[in-house]
């Protein structure tokens, strides 16, 4: 199952909708339009499952539809689809002799399955949940879904709860990825130019290795990371940053519920 390209004349009047992208889709998820938020779910998904964004897979075939929608003014760069907020998105693998599927579902709907070959069986055995996904993976993914964004506060924030969960430490650690958060988040504060500042990748790229002790993401560590970064959003828009730490770690959940 393929997508197709995302079509609208120059002069967009309506946003790209879930039907336009995705031709196998029924019901009211076709008729919804592809928000930035959405596009964010999935990529953060991919990446979580995946190792990586698929190319020509849905996550690409979303962030296209949903810049083109943004562009034109037909949703803004927090939407989210209220259908996919309420039923997530799903990236799921299964085995079979030689090769992998890769399916990837929308409100319970598959919007994209393929296939490549399936790797090659480990040698080693271990008692750890090799599918799950944990606190330390979750940020690491962020650092290829949001790097590029500036620390803030409510990054800062959302960090530090998510260092006290994977841990159990209810501090700061001195030379920790929370602690650099809030330097970071401290120093760009002062910042006027963007070149300048502390990204989200500087701090979270192989956050695994640099926390003392990692944990697999549940619906209550997701919960305290999303109410940090809210409420430090000077913003008030209530809405986490597509992509970001709290969806991130939201989309880790939500997969982990799955397995």
């Amino acid at each position: 199952m393929s997508q197709q390209q995302p079509r609208r004349p120059e002069s967009q009047k309506e946003p790209i909708k879930y039907g336009d992208v995705f031709p196998h889709v029924s019901g009211e998820l076709a008729s919804k339009p592809i928000s930035p938020q959405d596009a964010a779910m999935m990529q953060t998904a991919e990446n979580l499952v995946l190792g990586q964004t698929q190319k020509g897979g849905a996550a690409a075939a979303m962030q296209s539809a949903a810049t083109k929608n943004e562009r034109a003014g037909l949703v803004g760069h927090t939407d989210v689809t209220d259908i996919t907020g309420d039923q997530g998105v799903t990236v799921a693998e299964t085995d079979a002799p030689g090769r992998r599927t890769i399916s990837e579902s929308v409100a319970g709907q598959v919007i994209s399955e393929y296939s490549r070959p399936a790797p090659l069986a480990a040698t080693t055995t271990s008692t750890v949940d090799k599918d799950a996904v944990t606190i330390g993976e979750a940020l690491e993914a962020v650092a290829i879904t949001a790097g590029d964004k500036p620390i803030d506060q409510s990054d800062a924030a959302a960090i530090q709860a998510a260092e006290v969960r994977a841990t159990g430490i209810n501090a700061t650690i001195p030379g920790g990825i929370a602690a650099e958060a809030q330097s970071a988040a401290s120093a760009n504060a002062r910042l006027t130019n963007d070149e300048e500042k502390t990204k989200l990748s500087d701090v979270l790229t192989d956050a695994t290795s640099k926390l003392p002790k990692d944990k697999t993401v549940t619906f209550e560590d997701a919960e305290g990371v999303v109410s940090a970064e809210l409420r430090n959003n000077h913003n008030r828009n209530m809405a986490t940053y597509p992509g970001g730490v709290a969806a991130s770690v939201a989309a880790a959940a939500r997969l982990n519920q799955e397995l």
